[in-house]
C-alpha cells in the first residue's frame, strides 16, 4: 500500500498519527494525486435560494450569467451544480467550481462576484451568497472508494494505489499533510459585518470543510435497492441533525445536496456538506455520535456484505482552512444561511460593506 500523504508533502512528525502498525483496511480507498507544481487550489460555493415553488426569472438569469462566466476565460477547471432544500424551507440551487490556480481564480472573481452580488439581485424574491476557501494542497485531503473523480479530484493528474490510512478513527487527520506538524486548532470565531442585506462573515482560523459524497449510478437493481431503502434513510437522518442540531456538536452548517446532470435533471449522486469549527469536532461526531455510528455500521455492512460486487461508490475531500483562505459573503439570505448561522444576530457588527 502508498503512503496517503505524497512524498512532497511528508515531513517529520511531530503530531501524533492514529494508524497502528501493519493495519490491513478491509476495502481498497485511494486518494487524489495533484502535481506537486500545484500549491493551492480555490473551491467556490456560488449559492442562491429562494422559497417559492417556481424558480424566479432573477435566479435563472443569474444562473444562465454565472454559468456564461464559468465558461469564459479564466475561469474553473471543473464545475458541479447542485440542489437542496434548506433548514428554512429555501431551495437552494449551489454552483460548485474549482481552480489549482489561485491567480487565475482571481482575476476572475473580480467581475464575477460583482455580478452575482449585485444590487440589482438585492430582491425579496431570492438570496446570493459566495462561500470560498482556497487552501494550500498541504490543508486538504481526499478519499475514494474507486478511481471515478468527483469533486476537487478533476484536478489531480492521477489516484494513488491504495493507502492504508482509512477505515479508522483519525484517518483524514493522518491524510492532511500539515496535521504532521500542526494540531489544527481553532482560531478566535467567526464574526460578521454589514446590514441585514448584505454581511461578510470573517472566517476562523483552521475553518473545516468536508464534501462527502455517494453515487449509486452503476449499482443494480438489488443494490440500488439496499442502498436507497437501508442505507439513505440513515444518511439522511444524520444530514438532517447535523442541519438542525449541528451547532451542539460544533457543525456551523450543512447541506445534504442533490447533484445535476448537464440537462439541469438530477443524477444518482448527492454529497453531505458541512462546515466544522475543527476537524476535531467533525471526528468527535463521526467516533461517538449515534448518527454517525449508525451511517458508518450501514456503510460497512453494506460493503463487507457485497464484497468485489460493491457497485456504491463513496468519495469525501477535507479541508481545513487557515483565516486568510476564506471568503464569505451573502445578500439578502436568511439570518442561518450557511456561516451565517455560525455568527448568530447577536455578533452582526454595522460596518458598512461596499458592493
Amino acid at each position: 500500500m502508498e503512503p496517503a500523504i505524497p512524498a512532497h508533502l511528508v515531513q517529520e512528525r511531530t503530531q501524533p498519527s492514529s494508524l497502528r502498525p501493519n493495519w490491513e483496511p478491509r476495502a481498497a480507498a485511494f486518494v487524489a494525486r495533484f502535481a506537486p507544481r500545484v500549491r493551492q487550489m480555490v473551491m467556490a460555493y456560488f449559492g442562491v435560494q429562494y422559497r417559492q415553488p417556481d424558480e424566479p426569472a432573477l435566479v435563472g438569469g443569474a444562473l444562465a450569467t454565472l454559468s456564461d462566466r464559468c465558461a469564459a476565460t479564466d475561469g474553473p477547471e471543473h464545475v458541479d451544480r447542485a440542489v437542496y432544500t434548506d433548514e428554512a424551507g429555501y431551495r437552494t440551487v449551489l454552483t460548485i467550481a474549482y481552480w489549482e490556480d489561485p491567480a487565475r481564480f482571481d482575476r476572475w472573481f473580480v467581475d464575477a462576484r460583482a455580478a452575482w452580488l449585485d444590487e440589482r439581485n438585492s430582491s425579496d424574491e431570492a438570496g446570493f451568497f459566495v462561500e470560498v476557501v482556497r487552501p494550500t494542497t498541504s490543508r486538504f485531503e481526499t478519499l475514494f472508494s474507486s478511481n471515478r473523480r468527483e469533486g476537487v479530484a478533476h484536478l489531480s493528474e492521477k489516484f494513488s494505489g491504495p493507502v492504508a490510512e482509512h477505515e479508522y478513527w483519525g484517518g483524514a487527520r493522518d491524510r492532511i499533510p500539515l496535521a504532521q506538524t500542526d494540531p489544527l486548532d481553532a482560531g478566535e470565531p467567526p464574526v460578521a459585518s454589514g446590514d441585514r442585506r448584505r454581511r461578510v462573515v470573517r472566517g476562523q482560523h483552521n475553518l473545516c470543510l468536508i464534501r462527502s459524497g455517494q453515487d449509486w449510478t452503476d449499482t443494480d437493481d438489488d443494490e440500488r435497492r439496499m442502498y436507497l431503502e437501508d442505507i439513505e434513510p440513515t444518511l439522511r437522518a444524520g444530514m438532517e441533525f447535523l442541519r438542525d442540531d449541528g451547532l451542539s456538536v460544533g457543525c456551523f452548517a450543512n447541506r445534504y445536496v442533490r447533484l445535476l446532470g448537464e440537462d439541469g435533471n438530477p443524477v444518482d449522486k448527492t454529497f453531505g456538506m458541512s462546515w466544522w469549527r475543527t476537524l476535531e469536532d467533525l471526528d468527535t461526531w463521526a467516533r461517538e455520535h449515534p448518527t454517525h455510528l449508525s451511517i458508518f455500521g450501514k456503510a460497512l455492512k453494506h460493503l463487507s456484505t457485497l464484497g468485489p460486487k460493491v457497485r456504491l461508490r463513496l468519495y469525501h475531500e477535507v479541508t481545513v482552512a487557515a483565516a486568510e483562505e476564506q471568503y464569505f459573503e451573502y445578500l439578502g439570505c436568511h439570518p442561518d444561511t450557511g456561516m451565517l448561522r455560525a455568527v448568530g444576530e447577536s455578533e452582526q457588527t454595522p460596518v458598512s460593506v461596499s458592493s
